[in-house]
């Protein structure tokens, strides 16, 4: 394609400005006190997307937050490209730990990006990655170099499990009918080389909750003589893991996949320091199941985590109680072939059995989803291959990711097409976590290769 670069160069600064602004907007999903913003945020994308030259967008309505409809169709007999992404943000907490406010975006220079970055929440995930496809459809449309059609599907609880988007998906698939689907909310393996991820991990997130006596009690009238919901809780949730941090929960592996000692090979192919991991986050050591490498660890190797725990007194000062209840978020991230709802329900059947008497342990289930796999000898990856070598002069690896999209299993199964995941984070830029951060390098490096994309996939269609 023709003046990418300098497209991109012209127009930065305005790209710029206008991310900006979608930062601002602290549409943050999983709080209700923030849904005038989500809505908003709904607002300004549909306007955006109109902007760039879609001929027809809506917002259309669902149970929870909407999901902004675009595109742009030049030819019914060309291939179409439906572009997925989420404009709702995780909550900022704590917010004593980020070091500007999360949405009063600012740019910084850092030393892995002296070019500068933006620091907000949604940063990275996923306004910044999301509205770079704005971008490029913009450049495709005002140069008229748009070589097929292109739908979007911009939605507003990514960060709450999706189920909303289920349903509009399962009810809609003629308006939603592609040729391929297209997302960036994952990353690459480093700024100068360039990865496209082929998996992701299944998802299954519940809360548990512990219950002793009917109230709080007095710890010196009654402790020793009666079960403490939190030494209980705390006391389960260790024996979920043995010495080898392999998990205790019976079935718990029953389905999952073994890569060869040539698939593991070629994973190990990809630059990784262990120093320079460890140094990122300040340990001195790193952490997991015995017999596999962090990179095996945190993709294609199943988790279980605490990602909250509370009960009792937690203010300041003293105060001496048995609480009477105690709970815990638990997290398990899960491989392809092991089914989400299965691996719910035998965590809940487990985590019940191993209760002692005087406690009583209810399990709660939220949300979750499958893990996928993209082939790479699909024509989407060939073309996703060839327009990061276009734009960054080097073929991506490809590379397993250790985060969940739960959607993308449900894509395939009820739209028949597959997913191309080309991400333009790092795993430094601290998505979900204070200061997230997007390099700005990053952004505009994913607006000039996002065209390419288009190009060659219409040409390997043909």
């Amino acid at each position: 394609m023709k003046n990418i670069s300098t497209y991109v160069n012209q127009h930065k600064d305005r790209f710029l400005e206008e991310l900006i602004d979608l930062l601002k907007i602290p549409s943050i999903s999983a709080d209700s006190a923030y849904k005038k913003d989500v809505l908003h945020t709904a607002e300004v994308v549909k306007t955006r997307l109109e902007e760039a030259g879609c001929d027809h967008v809506e917002i259309c309505e669902t149970a929870g937050y909407p999901i902004v409809y675009g595109e742009k169709i030049i030819d019914k007999d060309l291939p179409t490209v439906l572009v997925y992404g989420h404009y709702d943000v995780q909550p900022p907490d704590p917010l004593n730990l980020w070091n500007s406010p999360p949405f009063e975006p600012v740019i910084k220079k850092t030393e892995l990006h002296p070019e500068g970055a933006i620091f907000a929440r949604g940063a990275c995930d996923d306004k910044g990655q999301m509205y770079m496809h704005v971008k490029a459809l913009e450049f495709m449309t005002k140069t008229n170099q748009l070589p097929c059609n292109v739908k979007f599907m911009i939605e507003g609880e990514e960060e709450v499990g999706s189920s909303n988007l289920a349903i509009f998906v399962k009810e809609n698939q003629e308006k939603l009918k592609n040729d391929v689907i297209l997302i960036s909310d994952t990353g690459m393996i480093a700024k100068d080389v360039p990865s496209i991820t082929t998996g992701l991990r299944g998802l299954s997130y519940v809360e548990v909750e512990v219950t002793g006596p009917n109230r709080d009690l007095h710890s010196g009238l009654y402790g020793g003589a009666v079960a403490n919901p939190i030494n209980v809780l705390a006391k389960m949730i260790a024996s979920l893991h043995d010495e080898n941090n392999h998990i205790t929960i019976p079935g718990f592996y029953d389905k999952v996949e073994e890569l060869s000692k040539e698939e593991r090979a070629e994973m190990a192919k990809a630059p990784f320091s262990l120093e320079a991991y460890k140094k990122s986050l300040d340990i001195d050591a790193v952490y997991g199941e015995a017999g596999y490498t962090t990179n095996e660890r945190n993709s294609i190797r199943p988790t279980l985590d605490v990602n909250g725990i509370w009960g009792g007194y937690t203010g300041e000062g003293a105060k001496t109680v048995i609480a009477s209840k105690a709970y815990a978020k638990i997290s398990m991230r899960l491989v392809p072939h092991q089914d989400w709802e299965n691996i719910t329900q035998l965590f809940k059947t487990h985590f019940e059995s191993i209760a002692p008497k005087g406690v009583k342990v209810e399990v709660k289930p939220h949300h979750g989803g499958q893990g996928y796999v993209t082939p790479i000898d699909s024509i989407g990856y060939q073309a996703a291959s060839k327009a990061y070598f276009d734009s960054f002069g080097k073929t991506p690896i490809p590379q397993r990711s250790g985060g969940s999209i739960p959607i993308v299993s449900l894509f395939e199964q009820e739209l028949k097409s597959k997913t191309i995941l080309m991400g333009f984070g790092l795993d430094s830029d601290a998505i979900h976590s204070p200061n997230e951060h997007y390099g700005l390098f990053n952004y505009y490096k994913g607006i000039e290769t996002i065209p390419l994309f288009y190009k060659y996939f219409t040409e390997l269609s043909e």
